[in-house]
């Protein structure tokens, strides 16, 4: 009789674990349920003709942010002191080749608010498109983006003095947000279309200012991955 009362005690507890573990597994359900895929999608990893979307950041040659969309990489440059522009997203196709010279992206400045674009040279757009692939969400990457071709020009004196600026006040190091047109090229200050681009003055002379238009590396973040 004692070993019956024990084996019914025996079941009765086992028959009260199945239930808290059926009833955790119903709430786990329940969750991942209410979660969707997108549990599925975070997973995942980017692949040729995916949409993905990006946080970045584009830094001088000394580690300091130009452009970025990172909110608090954006609140602490500017907290600092330092000349940083905020940026919409970048929204990217993976594996996919950018079919005009400057890929624009939106950015805030004081000036017009959220009326102005940044240049994102095609090279540039490119060599992201490749590198995403195999990222997951979250996943971070500092890419290169050099292309291997000089991106430089040289600003006379003249042409300062056009743009208000002044040779004398010049110095090596220095970044310059200056308009381009869609030719990566050429540098420009008076057309009805043109997109900021950030130069870095290597060189300066009594006869005008060399300056270096490349952003060797960028560092992104993935935010989402839309399947293709």
């Amino acid at each position: 009789m004692g070993e019956k009362k024990q084996a019914e005690k025996s079941r009765k507890r086992w028959t009260k674990v199945l239930a808290i573990v059926a009833g955790v597994l119903f709430v786990v359900l329940m969750v991942v349920s209410s979660m969707g895929s997108s549990w599925m999608t975070s997973l995942s990893s980017v692949k040729p003709g995916d949409v993905v979307v990006l946080d970045y950041t584009i830094r001088d040659s000394q580690g300091y942010p130009l452009v970025t969309s990172d909110q608090s990489i954006y609140t602490k440059a500017i907290a600092s002191g330092e000349g940083v522009l905020y940026s919409k997203q970048l929204t990217i196709t993976a594996n996919q080749s950018f079919p005009q010279p400057i890929f624009p992206v939106q950015v805030y400045t004081s000036q017009s608010g959220w009326g102005q674009k940044y240049a994102i040279f095609a090279s540039e757009y490119n060599a992201i498109s490749s590198a995403i692939i195999g990222l997951k969400t979250n996943d971070k990457k500092t890419i290169s983006t050099e292309t291997g071709k000089p991106m430089t020009q040289f600003w006379s004196q003249d042409q300062l003095m056009k743009s208000n600026l002044t040779l004398s006040k010049m110095q090596v190091g220095e970044v310059l947000a200056l308009g381009v047109s869609d030719n990566p090229d050429a540098a420009v200050t008076n057309t009805s279309t043109y997109y900021i681009r950030m130069g870095e003055i290597t060189n300066v002379t009594g006869d005008g200012i060399t300056l270096d238009f490349a952003h060797p590396n960028m560092d992104i973040s993935v935010v989402s991955i839309n399947k293709g």
